[in-house]
């Protein structure tokens, strides 16, 4: 164990919620493995029209966003020096690694000629003017960066001071990367947006402010996630609550939620499309299931007596959660229409969503078994240390 941090060690890998996680992760496999053999044809419903769908949208679009706790924590820790926070850094930043590692092989995944992705790599047959190029460099380049930034945790369980101590010497050069390389990849996904241009219904579009909508709903994603993960290892674990170091990170969401609506609705006022909101169609009624849970943590948080609840800021979190990844299921796919006569239809398989739920599994089932075997969460004093813990194994 560290001084600052420790891993799990006390506690059993094999859990019934561990057991569950691999099944579902091992049908994911399954699955992939006909996916390969077959094509992309004997496990999606993907179709001309639409040559994305579930696996791009959730695992790539909503997964990376759900995967910026590390970004979000950089921001605030080694940008706005909050030093406050740096105990929530590393287990941001594991899941900001399992998130954006499984989004990078979700994109391989769901190519239809995946052979060919190296070329994204050669300078020769790089489309320059491609959004998606952008997006796909600064992923695979930003799980590197994330790798590079979590080092330091396995040179400390293995006792390789010399190595952590060279980490922590250059560790300022790759935060510097890792705060730029999602800042430009989220940005870019709010310019594929712009890039649809006419196919992405009015209430989704906005030919000035996509890049802008993209960052502010990532960041408070993953403030948002930081505060789930640690709400759930709380609870999972029987540790300490952290509920005093987690209300900051509540009112930094209020903030940024109340910049992003104010936009958001300003930007379809100027526009002209408020209207659209009440015409009764399936649309405008996603657009007002996505607002309303936007609006949930707002409320919520907008109290100093709320925010100091664990049960509370769990609530705002996992409503953020959801407003987020709707929000970009809806610009990416709901709202989006594939040609003028609307001539294709499209909605997931039975497969597609297991691979998903899979992929999800992966990462959750990967998360245990690194925290208990890294030192990850910060010390909780209050826990006894070496020995079996007498409490209820939940994780």
């Amino acid at each position: 164990m560290s001084g600052h941090h420790q891993p799990l060690s006390n506690r059993k890998l094999i859990t019934l919620p561990s057991l569950i996680l691999a099944v579902l992760a091992f049908i994911a496999l399954v699955l992939l493995a006909k996916r390969f053999a077959f094509g992309l044809g004997s496990v999606t419903n993907l179709n001309d029209g639409y040559p994305w769908g579930l696996w791009v949208v959730y695992d790539v679009v909503v997964g990376t966003g759900f995967a910026c706790g590390g970004y979000a924590l950089a921001l605030v820790v080694y940008i706005a020096n909050k030093g406050k926070y740096h105990p929530l850094v590393r287990p941001a930043l594991l899941a900001s690694l399992f998130g954006y590692t499984l989004g990078g092989i979700s994109a391989f995944i769901d190519m239809g000629r995946y052979w060919n992705f190296y070329n994204m790599f050669l300078p020769d047959q790089m489309n320059l003017n491609s959004v998606m190029l952008e997006v796909g460099l600064c992923v695979t380049a930003y799980c590197t960066v994330l790798f590079i930034e979590f080092m330091p945790a396995v040179a400390e369980h293995y006792r390789m001071q010399k190595l952590k101590a060279l980490l922590e010497k250059v560790l300022f050069i790759f935060i510097a990367i890792g705060v730029l390389l999602p800042t430009m990849h989220q940005s870019s996904l709010g310019s594929l947006l712009i890039a649809m241009g006419y196919k992405v219904d009015p209430l989704w579009q906005s030919l000035q402010l996509q890049p802008l909508f993209a960052i502010l709903t990532a960041i408070t994603l993953g403030f948002s996630i930081v505060i789930f993960e640690a709400s759930f290892v709380t609870v999972g674990f029987k540790r300490s609550s952290e509920t005093h170091i987690l209300k900051g990170l509540g009112k930094m969401i209020q903030v940024m939620l109340s910049v992003y609506l104010v936009i958001r609705f300003g930007d379809l006022a100027m526009r002209g499309v408020l209207p659209n909101i009440f015409d009764g169609s399936f649309r405008s009624f996603m657009f007002m299931v996505e607002t309303a849970l936007f609006v949930v943590p707002l409320v919520i948080l907008s109290s100093p007596q709320r925010r100091n609840r664990g049960s509370m800021l769990l609530i705002a979190a996992v409503s953020m959660l959801f407003a987020g990844a709707l929000y970009r299921f809806n610009a990416f796919l709901i709202g989006w229409t594939p040609n003028a006569s609307n001539s294709f239809v499209y909605f997931p398989s039975t497969e597609e969503f297991l691979v998903s739920i899979g992929i999800i599994a992966m990462e959750i089932l990967g998360y245990l078994i690194i925290v208990k075997w890294l030192p990850i969460l910060p010390v909780d004093h209050a826990e006894p240390h070496g020995a079996e813990s007498s409490q209820p194994e939940q994780a």
